[in-house]
């Protein structure tokens, strides 16, 4: 005697929801594929799926653990170390330098703007120098470091005290308000590809450190190139 072997199940086909099945229907078909009713066609004896229970597993992320309490802001990586490499290159001065970090830490969550006189940036930079007895940088050197930084398309003035921050360097915020600020600029700029936040610079050249010392009768102005 030849024995016959069940006729193997398969997943019905999901009624499409235009042709007129309602939602139980449609938990019925899910039932029937997980295995939840058994094989008889009476549908006296059949059983119905009554609700289907999904569990997720809490998201583990936690909070950024950053010292002080002015926030973080996102950083190119590329950037940080043109910065290191044009510092020891001496291809940007060391009060440039000062001034970007400074107004870069300062900026306004989602726009990439600090709001900084020239002369509160000098104060602001001064602040542990006054602390400690040493030395000072002056508001017209903090004049000329963010002359250079407009060049450079690090930074863009405003006016009424406003800076923009060249976004694509330093960001305090998410990505959809990056997206939203060079959007801005963009208009701005007449999509040039030439002009901020575009076309980083600067070109490396070699260039003296424009920090100021005082004159001695014997021995005239110092300066220092590295």
């Amino acid at each position: 005697m030849v024995s016959v072997p069940p006729a193997s199940r398969r997943p019905r086909a999901v009624p499409d929801a235009a042709s007129g099945a309602d939602f139980d229907d449609l938990l019925q078909v899910l039932g029937e594929q997980l295995g939840q009713d058994g094989e008889s066609t009476d549908p006296r004896t059949r059983r119905r799926l009554k609700n289907v229970t999904f569990e997720f597993e809490p998201d583990r992320a936690t909070v950024h653990d950053m010292a002080g309490d002015a926030g973080y802001s996102l950083a190119s990586n590329w950037f940080t170390q043109l910065l290191a490499q044009l510092a020891v290159a001496n291809s940007i001065t060391k009060s440039q330098l000062c001034v970007f970090l400074y107004v870069a830490g300062g900026q306004q969550r989602g726009t990439g703007i600090a709001q900084y006189t020239q002369q509160e940036i000098t104060d602001g930079l001064n602040r542990l120098a006054a602390k400690k007895g040493g030395k000072h940088i002056t508001r017209s050197t903090v004049n000329r470091a963010i002359r250079a930084l407009v060049g450079y398309k690090w930074v863009e003035q405003l006016g009424n005290g406003l800076i923009q921050l060249n976004v694509r360097l330093w960001f305090h915020g998410n990505s959809n308000a990056q997206n939203t600020v060079l959007d801005q600029l963009a208009i701005q700029h007449d999509c040039d590809p030439g002009a901020f936040p575009n076309a980083i610079g600067p070109d490396v050249f070699q260039e003296e450190l424009d920090l100021e010392f005082p004159e001695h009768p014997d021995q005239g102005r110092g300066r220092r190139t590295g």
